[in-house]
């Protein structure tokens, strides 16, 4: 019966990824690029200026750097490190190029899917909330596109995604340290139900000192590693190029697997289109929907572009990847250690539980606004979160395999119903960007409100004479 069940899953997800959803995430990247002109290259610089900008405190709501944390605590996780590791075994270095394509045509994408959920946000009784599930209602006016939206990511962001997460904990501190993978499974499970518990804002300030702190540890050690190893950098960088495009590749017939991993990975690990992000987003307080965009937009490129790199220059810079059977967080901890010492690979374990762990938070929390949607009982949020406490339990332990295989299958699914609401959608938020160009040219501080786009309907939070910081 298991066998049967994954090989049906791996059947699904061969046809979903190589076929239905290369071909929507690029066109649909590429549309949104086009439409946008070219919003992730043309306002890099206004992204960071609204960075800058985004901690203002807010008593009611999060502010949106804390919005853009809990996005980047569920982005940066082990996909970061995992993720990237499984592409380049099973890609080649090849891989990697193809997931700077990604981010760069995905960047457009996420900017849309998170201005539209500023948008569409709605009230509640900590502040905001919303997301694909929400615009799909309001923006659309299918509530039952809603739902389904609400179910996948439930499924799988709360649940399996968590599963995922806590396996590969689990396996690094096995690996470095020998620990019982159950019992550490428990005390993550104990660990992260104190903030569960303890509601949104306690979500948004554990995100923000983790994505901050781990982020920039992360990237500072694969920086060093980088300029110790920098007469090698113009090889691997050749590497990669090569391996996207080279003729080896193609005759071999491995090209479309170099594509394929790259595209895969690089989404697991940015989100970028898959209507995840967006839950995030539209918990900000924020003066214009485009501000939100922006921020979500430049967490795809730092996380893509930046920390996926990080592990990536890790691993081609050792000769780890060459080694058979090694792949997954084992062929990042052998690349660290080949650059500083057996130590590493204890550093790396202590490292990815930082990643997993925000990444639970920031998953959790993308159930937990979907769950609001679907019903809003307590009893039902309560369930909800007793079934992640055991999800991430199971995954300590779970086969590995089927625990990607299911992420797989359920990211697919997800990406599909997102990419077909926002494409329709997409009118609304190229007019927001339209609306935010024109205050920024007229000198002032952009601030939206419902009649800012002509015939704009369901929206409930920009009514004039509302506070300007919403």
């Amino acid at each position: 019966m298991q066998q049967f069940v994954e090989s049906t899953i791996g059947i699904t997800n061969d046809f979903l990824w190589s076929k239905i959803l290369i071909i929507l995430l690029i066109s649909c990247g590429l549309y949104f690029t086009v439409k946008s002109k070219f919003v992730q290259l043309g306002m890099l610089k206004e992204m960071f200026v609204v960075l800058k900008d985004s901690n203002v405190k807010s008593k009611d709501s999060i502010t949106s750097f804390q919005a853009f944390c809990i996005s980047m605590a569920a982005r940066v996780g082990t996909g970061n490190i995992t993720g990237i590791a499984i592409a380049i075994s099973l890609g080649g270095p090849g891989a990697v190029f193809w997931m700077w394509v990604i981010a760069i045509i995905g960047s457009a994408s996420s900017f849309i899917e998170s201005t539209l959920a500023q948008v569409y946000k709605v009230k509640d009784k900590t502040g905001f909330r919303g997301g694909p599930a929400y615009y799909m209602e309001q923006g659309l006016n299918k509530r039952w596109m809603g739902a389904l939206f609400a179910i996948l990511i439930t499924l799988s962001f709360g649940l399996v995604f968590n599963a995922v997460q806590s396996n590969t904990i689990t396996v690094a501190f096995e690996n470095s340290f020998g620990t019982n993978r159950v019992v550490l499974g428990l005390i993550m499970a104990a660990g992260f139900a104190v903030i569960i518990f303890g509601g949104i804002k306690r979500i948004a300030k554990m995100s923000e000192y983790i994505v901050v702190f781990m982020a920039v540890v992360y990237i500072g050690v694969s920086l060093c590693i980088v300029l110790i190893n920098i007469n090698k950098m113009p090889e691997v960088l050749a590497l990669i190029v090569k391996g996207a495009f080279g003729f080896e590749q193609f005759a071999g017939g491995t090209l479309g697997a170099v594509i394929l991993q790259g595209i895969k990975r690089g989404l697991f690990s940015n989100e970028a289109g898959m209507g995840s992000a967006p839950n995030a987003a539209a918990t900000a307080t924020t003066s214009h929907p485009v501000k939100q965009g922006l921020m979500q937009a430049l967490g795809v490129l730092t996380d893509t572009l930046l920390i996926c790199s990080s592990t990536a220059f890790i691993i081609l810079l050792s000769d780890a990847y060459k080694q058979p059977g090694l792949d997954g967080i084992g062929l990042t901890q052998a690349a660290l250690s080949d650059h500083i010492g057996s130590w590493a690979s204890g550093s790396l374990a202590v490292m990815v539980f930082l990643f997993a762990f925000s990444t639970l938070i920031g998953n959790y929390y993308y159930g937990e606004t979907n769950i609001e949607f679907l019903n809003s009982k307590k009893s039902t949020l309560v369930l909800y979160r007793f079934s992640v406490l055991g999800m991430i339990v199971f995954g300590s332990v779970a086969k590995v395999q089927l625990v990607w295989d299911l992420a797989d299958l359920f990211m697919g699914l997800m990406v599909v119903v997102n990419l077909i609401a926002i494409f329709l959608l997409s009118r609304v938020a190229f007019a927001a960007l339209r609306d935010y160009k024109q205050q920024k040219r007229a000198g002032v501080d952009p601030v939206f409100y419902k009649d800012s786009i002509p015939g704009l309907e369901h929206v409930e939070c920009w009514e004039k004479g509302a506070d300007v910081k919403r």
